[in-house]
């Protein structure tokens, strides 16, 4: 076959499965910190990025092909779930804790609300296996992709010489959720001098600064660490980081969430148990080691300054939703 002829079909290839040409440039916002992910072991890949997309819209990495990533991680959400609690799986089995926002994981040292997974590529495995999730395995995954074409033909393009594998689909996972970044909002465009802040929200970064920004430090808005948070009053109670280690100094240990997008992510807490802003900063500050107390002038100034973290051109970003052109029959 002549060689032009060869490149011809090959880009008809691309444009059909909406693949776009790889980029392996990782896009640090100004200012950041360099991130914890390894690019050098799985580096950045525009195209894995789209087939990670696929795979974390579809429900066939559910044992009965009904439940996906994005189940319980909506793009309108910020990557989170509004609409119950706690994450809802198969079977309508419901799990203990809520489904965490999913943004800024590349500067991720540790992920699940009790820090049990150290790596983003093996971070799928959990829930994929987990019985209140997905139920499934991914030896069984593997057999189903390999039954559909589509992404027969989609591996084939991404990883040319490979089979398809459980390590090709993780990595897959793990690149579209890189791909992921929330940097856009009112407090980022202040930092880089394209907006200035009302004498409001100045007010509250003060009290923010003074009482929140130990523990949720600029610009990820988390110290990445897990610390002391109880909340007797829940009927289940949680262990947290105690039922990974079984040691009694992690009981009540959980991950410090970034506070991006907080007008997306509620329910708030690992429990998702309150579902008011107001209401979580008034019992955060009374159940931590390190208590504070607001007033309610106070607490809503603090407000206005984190609703200048909120990222509406992530959370409407249309290169994260549901690809449409890929599951057309």
């Amino acid at each position: 076959m002549h060689q032009r002829s060869i490149i011809f079909i090959l880009l008809f290839l691309f444009l059909l499965l909406g693949f776009k040409w790889t980029s392996t440039h990782y896009p640090i916002p100004q200012g950041w910190p360099a991130p914890l992910y390894s690019f050098q072991v799985n580096a950045y890949d525009t195209a894995q990025v789209r087939l990670g997309k696929y795979l974390f819209y579809d429900p066939i990495l559910s044992r009965d092909s009904t439940i996906s990533c994005a189940s319980c991680h909506s793009s309108y959400s910020a990557f989170a779930h509004t609409d119950h609690p706690t994450s809802h799986g198969i079977d309508e089995r419901k799990g203990m804790r809520n489904a965490p926002a999913l943004f800024n994981l590349a500067w991720n040292k540790s992920f699940m609300w009790d820090g049990a997974i150290h790596h983003l590529d093996f971070q799928a495995v959990a829930p994929i296996t987990g019985k209140t999730e997905m139920d499934n395995n991914l030896e069984n995954i593997v057999l189903k992709i390999k039954k559909q074409q589509r992404y027969v033909q989609a591996f084939k393009m991404v990883f040319p010489n490979e089979e398809i594998n459980a390590n090709l689909l993780l990595r897959c996972l793990s690149q579209f959720q890189l791909s992921l970044i929330s940097a856009q909002s009112k407090y980022d465009l202040v930092q880089d001098g394209n907006e200035v802040m009302s004498p409001k929200e100045k007010n509250g970064q003060i009290l923010y600064t003074e009482h929140c920004a130990s523990c949720h430090i600029a610009p990820l808005f988390t110290n990445q660490e897990l610390m002391y948070s109880k909340f007797p009053n829940n009927a289940r109670i949680d262990s947290g980081r105690y039922a990974i280690t079984h040691l009694a100094k992690d009981t009540f240990l959980f991950k410090v969430p970034s506070l991006r997008n907080l007008a997306f992510t509620y329910p708030y807490f690992h429990d998702g148990h309150q579902p008011q802003l107001r209401a979580a900063i008034r019992e955060h500050g009374s159940t931590i080691k390190e208590k504070y107390h607001l007033t309610e002038d106070e607490i809503s100034l603090v407000i206005s300054f984190l609703q200048t973290l909120d990222d509406p051109t992530f959370v409407f970003n249309a290169e994260h939703q549901f690809p449409k052109t890929f599951f057309r029959h």
